[in-house]
């Protein structure tokens, strides 16, 4: 395996599936038949995913609430994603534990590093919830910061697509793909792919952001034994 430790980073909104809100059994089922697949080869698996099927913070200030209010109805939205996530993994039979970064007794367990990279060792799947616990950062953020927290060898973001394009592919066919992209053209073509500020952490400490489709079954796989698949953001060559 090329990677034995990883990020897998999820949009709330790819759990929606079709739906585009609230969660889709399908998909939730899928996502657990592909972190089934490298958990029986080894890997250790961390997990960070958004809560946009429910509730963006950023959207919620359009509609007159407040960015901080906003933000922390966010950071619950992801509670909610980790917890449906954790109940179908260990319907599969994997120990699952969700770290909310937020204090929550009696539905998780409060992010505590050390206690994360145990369960990790003890061959344990983390669900890291809650944001940061605080609000203006994305779960964008919060991946590229548990990522290197836990010592992570790369970040995994599962998308709808599969890698990074110059233009949407879905509404322009001919939209070019990327094979891969150092940290600055990123920041300085303004893609998309994450936020800067989790881009720029990625950056100052040489952590790789693979972007592949999360629905062609077998990609997180084919990632961890070190196929080239989807789009490698890393340093310049």
């Amino acid at each position: 395996m090329k990677y034995k430790r990883i990020l897998l980073k999820l949009s709330g909104e790819a759990l929606a599936g079709t739906k585009g809100y609230g969660l889709s059994a399908d998909v939730l089922n899928i996502l657990c038949q592909e972190v089934v697949s490298i958990y029986n080869l080894g890997v250790q698996v961390a997990i960070v995913v958004g809560g946009g099927n429910i509730h963006r913070g950023v959207a919620g200030v359009t509609e007159g609430i407040d960015r901080t209010t906003s933000d922390h109805m966010g950071m619950l939205a992801t509670v909610i994603n980790s917890l449906a996530l954790q109940n179908i993994l260990e319907r599969a039979s994997l120990s699952t534990r969700v770290l909310s970064a937020i204090e929550m007794r009696g539905i998780a367990e409060p992010y505590i590093r050390r206690r994360a990279i145990r369960h990790l060792e003890k061959g344990r799947i983390v669900i890291f919830a809650a944001g940061t616990g605080n609000p203006y950062f994305t779960t964008d953020t919060t991946a590229a910061l548990r990522a290197n927290e836990i010592e992570a060898d790369v970040i995994m973001k599962a998308t709808k697509v599969d890698g990074i394009y110059d233009m949407d592919p879905i509404k322009h066919p001919d939209a070019k793909k990327f094979d891969q992209l150092s940290y600055i053209e990123v920041l300085n073509k303004n893609i998309k792919v994450m936020d800067s500020t989790a881009v720029t952490l990625c950056m100052d400490n040489n952590l790789d952001i693979i972007v592949f489709n999360l629905f062609k079954t077998g990609n997180i796989e084919r990632v961890v034994i070190g196929e080239k698949i989807g789009t490698i953001v890393t340093k310049a060559k």
